[in-house]
């Protein structure tokens, strides 16, 4: 066990498993309804984001200007639909080198959270089997700013009693590494979009490349 390292923080989409094509069916859904032009490029750009940051890129192609009241509206219809979505995740979702790699961290001592800007991040983790991997959750539902702001994972240290220099981030998205760096922990950048991000601490070739680091 790395001496200075106590506790991983997983981001979830991307890094777990991924639902990027079950957020996009639903907010496609309500673009096309609203008349907003929405594509999987526009769709990049929400990745690591909470929902209400989300529709505002969206409404960015709109030709009128929509109220509180209606965002809201259209955050928990474009939600259930997503929700909806989920059902059809199973266990297939998180792969084998995943669970192998969890297993293993845990077998090393190491503590464990997921930290996601997601609401739906525990029913995902029960949907996929990996809620027993977990010594904490943040989500969605216990923080008020989202990433880049580092509330998400140092809520996650919080629950698992460690100090966030002692904390390691797993992530997938831009947003994602500099919520880590602003958090005092290290960042570890898993996936092309963050490969070349100047604030990542490590390189992940592949999930189970966190062996080789910790």
């Amino acid at each position: 066990m790395n001496r200075e390292m106590k506790a991983v923080i997983f981001d979830l989409d991307g890094v777990l498993c991924f639902t990027d094509k079950y957020h996009y069916q639903a907010w496609k859904a309500i673009a096309d309804r609203l008349g907003i032009y929405f594509d999987e490029k526009i769709n990049d750009r929400l990745r690591g984001i909470s929902r209400m940051a989300s529709l505002e890129i969206i409404l960015e192609k709109s030709d009128r200007q929509y109220t509180l009241e209606e965002k809201e509206v259209f955050a928990e219809e474009k939600n259930a639909q997503y929700q909806k979505l989920l059902q059809q995740m199973s266990e297939k979702d998180m792969s084998d080198e995943v669970r192998q790699t969890l297993a293993e961290l845990r077998h090393r001592g190491y503590r464990l959270a997921v930290g996601s800007s997601s609401k739906n991040a525990q029913f995902i983790l029960r949907q996929i089997g990996a809620v027993s991997y977990f010594d904490a959750v943040a989500d969605g539902n216990d923080i008020t700013k989202s990433k880049p702001d580092p509330e998400v994972f140092l809520k996650a240290a919080e629950k698992l009693g460690i100090a966030p220099e002692q904390c390691v981030v797993v992530e997938d998205a831009d947003s994602g590494i500099r919520a880590a760096k602003a958090g005092n922990m290290t960042a570890y950048a898993l996936g092309g979009d963050v490969r070349y991000s100047g604030e990542k601490d490590v390189n992940l070739l592949s999930f189970s490349d966190i062996l080789n680091y910790l």
